[in-house]
């Protein structure tokens, strides 16, 4: 009988103290661990093609692109929004002969913003800046190249290879419209716009 009447008394009084604990605003439950961290630098490769046209002459230079690229993210608090500045610089094997002229397009650059929204380990975004490249033409024997800026836009996906992982893989496609420039070989003012589709492999440096 008595150990019965202290199993009731024990009872009755567990209900109060796990009501209490339950009631307690300073119990709150854990943060879920973030797998997926954009934030922070990052450096990586791409490899793509390039596709495009010189403005006043009918070359179209296309060929195979590859390059390094390096940017930062940032976080916007504890959201999915992630926002970034990225600078890339390719090789690029573009070009194109219709007798009697040949353009090509050895190399360019970018550096733009990204804006994106990351759905756990893939991160679709849109980016747009300044493009920097060479345009080169020759025609009987001469040739000129003329270094020139103009803009980009572009979009993109990339995903988390791994939960943690430092490594991630993108797709992206941009459109690059280098200004134009008077060519003594064509006796007017050339410039070239492309597209650019390239994949690539960065490897970021910590997660936050």
């Amino acid at each position: 009988m008595k150990r019965f009447a202290l199993g009731a008394v024990a009872l009755a009084l567990a209900g109060p103290i796990a009501s209490a604990r339950a009631a307690d605003p300073c119990t709150t439950p854990a943060p879920l661990l973030d797998l997926h961290s954009w934030a922070g630098p990052y450096l990586g490769g791409v490899l793509g093609y390039d596709w495009g046209s010189v403005s006043n002459n009918p070359t179209n230079p296309s060929g195979f692109v590859g390059g390094i690229e390096a940017g930062y993210n940032w976080r916007i608090g504890n959201g999915n929004w992630v926002f970034g500045v990225e600078g890339d610089i390719e090789a690029t094997g573009a070009d194109d002969t219709f007798a009697p002229w040949k353009f090509s397009n050895p190399w360019f650059s970018t550096v733009r913003g990204r804006a994106g929204y990351a759905f756990g380990n893939v991160l679709f975004y849109g980016t747009g800046g300044l493009a920097f490249g060479d345009l080169h033409g020759q025609t009987f024997g001469f040739s000129e190249s003329h270094t020139t800026a103009g803009w980009t836009v572009g979009l993109g996906a990339e995903v988390k290879l791994a939960p943690n992982s430092n490594w991630s893989a993108k797709i992206e496609y941009l459109y690059i419209d280098l200004s134009s420039s008077q060519f003594a070989v064509t006796g007017v003012s050339n410039g070239y716009r492309a597209g650019v589709a390239r994949v690539g492999v960065n490897y970021h440096f910590w997660q936050q």
